[in-house]
């Protein structure tokens, strides 16, 4: 015999209908650099108290359109370290003022000079936005988002990673080789190193230069999508070059992975690359 259907269960609830969807342990604030440049804040915080050394923390760019996606990957591995080997952590997402996923700010924000790179030239026509203030952008985020963030939470200074995708991949190697005390851990995804290679290369050898007497101790992440291969810029070949040349240092002080995700392209690649990320920068065994 079947039980009457209760009219109830499909009524909604009149007072919760409609309501904007939010993520616990989260907040947000705008807040506006000394070069006069206004960024929007995301924060994901544990919801355990802080280890005695403090958390780890990742910092990370284009928060408009990964900050969820990286939260929830932090959240959801770390609710068990003893299983999944990774700890709690804050996460910092550095986004705009926006309600878009990205803004063309993000061009200013994370390059040195115009682009070298025709591709660049002939997409975006006579309307290019700003380019060339990654080196004020570092210095909003090294110094004033990171003793602002060191001032409300406990944080283990010994592990600051920071990531970025695309662009921002690019903007992590350039923070990498002009200032790699800044972080501990660099993690960048199919990064733009078409935008001005010669630059960077010259970057890149300096950095070499100073790691022999260098005693900070830094992990690298480089990655890509395999279907990226097909992109006009070579945005592959370049990637795998550069962790080619950078794994022959691989030495104590300096741990580099590469890694090529299967059939994925270059925004497909996101959310494995945040997994992978998140495990790379948050298993416990870096901690020791």
């Amino acid at each position: 015999m079947h039980r009457k259907k209760d009219k109830q269960a499909d009524v909604m609830d009149k007072d919760t209908a409609g309501r904007e969807v939010s993520i616990p342990s989260t907040e947000q604030f705008l807040i506006r650099s000394k070069e006069n440049r206004q960024y929007k804040i995301l924060l994901g915080i544990p919801d355990v108290p802080p280890p005695p050394s403090g958390f780890p923390v990742i910092y990370f760019l284009d928060a408009n359109a990964i900050f969820g996606t990286m939260f929830e990957a932090v959240r959801i591995q770390s609710r068990r370290p003893e299983r999944t080997g990774i700890v709690p952590a804050l996460v910092v997402g550095i986004g705009y003022h926006i309600e878009k996923p990205f803004s063309p700010e993000r061009y200013y924000d994370f390059t040195l000079t115009p682009p070298a790179s025709e591709l660049y030239s002939r997409r975006e026509g006579t309307d290019r936005p700003e380019y060339g203030g990654a080196e004020q952008f570092l210095q909003f985020i090294d110094g004033e988002l990171k003793p602002l963030i060191e001032s409300r939470f406990k944080i283990d200074k010994d592990r600051q990673a920071i990531f970025g995708h695309s662009l921002g991949g690019l903007f992590v190697l350039q923070t990498l080789f002009t200032k790699p005390y800044a972080f501990n851990t660099y993690i960048a995804g199919s990064p733009s190193i078409h935008w001005n290679k010669s630059l960077l290369l010259d970057a890149e050898q300096k950095f070499i230069s100073s790691l022999e007497n260098d005693k900070h101790h830094i992990r690298l992440l480089i990655t890509v999508g395999e279907l990226e291969k097909f992109h006009k810029s070579g945005m592959n070949a370049n990637a795998k070059e550069l962790a080619e040349r950078l794994l022959r240092l691989d030495q104590n002080n300096f741990h580099v992975e590469f890694k090529e995700f299967e059939d994925e392209g270059h925004v497909s690649v996101v959310p494995a690359l945040i997994n992978r990320a998140v495990r790379f920068a948050l298993s416990e065994k870096q901690g020791t």
